[in-house]
């Protein structure tokens, strides 16, 4: 790893610069060791893997012997900054004391304030912007050794300081978006848990009440079938157009649907790779609501669904077209469900493989009643909805963090002039003056 770097950006006249060993105390923590786990003083402490950018991962602490003396020097107060040393080095979250006598590994280093014209959270989130978005700490890393960042190379590095009220500000308006963030992941998890019990429930006891009875897959409605894939609609395996042929591929109009581009959300809005009209005549056109399964590779079982008009897939995915008997959606989610058990028909060798024919004969449960097929396809097409929609105000708001971490750390902007009025944005308490 090259030399830090020592230049910042162009910065207002009321900004002074400033080492970080002059405004933190820097203490790096106790080395992890077969000798140093033994005592009967057994503490837990934090590791880098603990550390993530701007929060703590406490669900899973490891535990060693710490003196007297070491928790004297490695005692944590709120407000510490932990910086970790090594792995995603700089990587910053702000202590604040969520549990008791709990001490850190020497891959980490403590940052304590030296006076009080520093913010710790402007620190962190200044931290967040040198080490994370902008890189100006470091070159070129040389992928030959080790990242880390020692004592004596972070206590060097120069960081700005505005005054503390700006600090203050600046550092209240990112908590609040970055709480928004983890409110919007939090309903993605809770609404994501909801759907998984949602589907187990749905395609194991229906929507009717019935009696269930035991199958080759487990318990199912009695009313239901169990009936092969290849009977829910025409079973189409993608194909590449000959990428010789540069007409097939320029000009890029229509989706190529690889692998990679399912997984985040049911339909495929857009792939990576775009194929020319020409090129989608010279393979199998796949019409909106395809089912897609892939049946080829590290990602096989992966599902989803196509949305635009016409779109096709490389080989690695097996398409199912629905006939009119069989709501989409449906299929979509009952197949999705099933994933792991059609998965495991597959060959497993160095490249695992399930063929058209063997994922044809695979057999689920199915029921032909279409009124029951559209109550459970609403039901799930409801949780996507609210999925999509948190992931979509998710992003929205990662790239709103993201750009204004660059402009107030560089000064573009200044917090006093910001005019967050149109913003759909819902302000959330961070404890600290509202300045949004």
């Amino acid at each position: 790893m090259t030399e830090p770097s020592k230049k910042l950006p162009l910065l207002p006249q009321t900004w002074s610069t400033v080492r970080v060993d002059e405004v933190f105390v820097i203490q790096q923590g106790k080395q992890v060791s077969k000798k140093n786990r033994i005592g009967n003083n057994q503490r837990p402490f934090l590791r880098t893997r603990n550390v993530f950018w701007g929060r703590l991962d406490l669900s899973d602490l490891d535990h060693m012997h710490f003196s007297v003396s070491d928790e004297e020097r490695l005692a944590l107060k709120k407000g510490d900054l932990l910086l970790c040393e090594g792995g995603d080095v700089g990587r910053t979250a702000v202590w604040q004391n969520q549990v008791p006598r709990c001490y850190y590994q020497n891959h980490l280093h403590r940052l304590r304030t030296a006076n009080e014209k520093i913010d710790p959270e402007f620190a962190l989130y200044w931290f967040w912007y040198a080490f994370e978005l902008s890189k100006i700490y470091f070159g070129r890393k040389n992928v030959t050794t080790i990242p880390n960042m020692s004592k004596s190379r972070l206590a060097e590095l120069p960081m700005p300081k505005p005054l503390l009220s700006e600090q203050q500000k600046i550092a209240a308006l990112l908590l609040s978006i970055q709480r928004a963030i983890e409110q919007q992941e939090r309903l993605i998890a809770l609404t994501t848990e909801l759907k998984k019990v949602l589907m187990h429930k749905l395609f194991t006891e229906g929507t009717r009440g019935e009696k269930q009875k035991q199958t080759e897959i487990g318990p199912v409605p009695e009313s239901w079938d169990v009936v092969p894939i290849g009977g829910l609609g025409t079973c189409v395996t993608g194909s590449t157009p000959r990428t010789a042929v540069k007409e097939n591929y320029c000009p890029p109009e229509r989706d190529f649907i690889a692998p990679a581009d399912l997984g985040q959300t049911k339909y495929i809005y857009e792939s990576e790779r775009q194929i020319s009209v020409a090129g989608l005549a010279t393979v199998r056109p796949l019409p909106r609501d395809s089912l897609l399964c892939v049946c080829i590779g590290s990602s096989l079982g992966k599902t989803g669904m196509t949305y635009k008009v016409e779109s096709c897939t490389n080989q690695q995915i097996n398409a199912i077209i629905c006939d009119k008997s069989n709501n989409a959606n449906f299929v979509y989610y009952l197949l999705t469900y099933h994933s792991d058990y059609w998965r495991n028909h597959a060959t497993f060798g160095t490249v695992p493989i399930l063929s058209k024919g063997r994922f044809c004969q695979v057999r689920v449960p199915y029921t032909s009643n279409q009124a029951e097929q559209e109550d459970i396809a609403s039901a799930l097409v409801a949780c996507d909805v609210k999925l999509e929609y948190y992931m979509s105000k998710l992003k929205k708001y990662q790239e709103l963090f993201n750009t204004l971490l660059h402009q107030l750390m560089t000064a573009q902007i200044r917090v006093n002039n910001l005019d967050l009025t149109e913003l759909d944005y819902e302000p959330i308490t961070t404890g600290r003056e509202e300045v949004i």
